[in-house]
């Protein structure tokens, strides 16, 4: 009867848990700084009265040159949390063969450390020594707190932010392909930006688990901050 009754609430109750924590993470990095840095140098351009051709120009060029640059920092980032684990992963297996006594002991700690007691604890001590793998697994995820990353990590983490930059980076940059006086093209790549800024933030907010409007107000905060100060230093060197 028991059973039954927690079956029935497990059907009732469906976790919904958001699992694709570091393609978001990607996107949020590359969108982000996508969005904010062609747009303070567009701005800061303007500031300057370059043309539209100009501001394009070198725009599209810090598009590439940013994209490159941040793709190539995600591929580091990535392929140095891969390498850390392989590290981690090496050591551990050399201890387990070393002293299996003492990580048998660490077992035990940690099973320990989540209220369970020696004689439940013992025999998932004894059952680890007879498979290697299984200890080892245990080891790395709940000594170390580890996760064996993807081997297709580090590619596509560089392509989905060197992507999402360049997504990104045009829509300062639109205003800019479209209208050829930059007095008006500026005015119109502000308003798009700060509404692309204000759309991007809710949605992170939305996805991070934290609150989208106030998320949404600090991105364009933040973009808005940016442009007017490259604006304005580039009014003041003109000058």
């Amino acid at each position: 009867m028991a059973q039954e009754q927690e079956k029935k609430l497990l059907d009732k109750h469906t976790e919904k848990h958001f699992t694709a924590g570091e393609i978001v993470r990607d996107i949020i990095i590359g969108v982000s700084d996508g969005l904010t840095v062609p747009f303070a140098l567009a701005a800061g351009l303007s500031g300057a009265n370059a043309s539209s051709s100009i501001i394009l120009t070198a725009g599209i060029a810090e598009v590439a040159a940013g994209a490159i640059s941040m793709g190539l920092g995600g591929y580091l980032a990535a392929k140095s949390e891969a390498d850390h684990y392989m590290r981690e992963l090496k050591r551990e297996q050399e201890e387990i063969i070393a002293v299996p006594d003492t990580e048998a002991a660490e077992v035990a700690e940690i099973l320990s450390e989540y209220g369970i007691e020696p004689h439940a604890y013992a025999p998932v001590v004894n059952a680890l020594r007879k498979n290697p793998q299984a200890w080892l697994d245990f080891m790395m995820k709940f000594e170390l707190g580890l996760e064996k990353p993807d081997p297709k990590r580090a590619l596509q983490s560089a392509f989905t932010i060197a992507i999402a930059y360049i997504i990104g980076g045009l829509v300062p940059l639109l205003p800019y392909m479209l209208i050829p006086v930059a007095t008006k093209a500026v005015l119109a790549s502000v308003f798009l930006t700060l509404i692309a800024l204000f759309v991007f933030g809710f949605a992170k907010g939305y996805f991070t688990g934290n609150r989208p409007v106030k998320s949404a107000l600090q991105t364009a905060l933040i973009g808005a901050i940016a442009s007017a100060a490259a604006f304005g230093m580039a009014k003041a060197v003109q000058k």
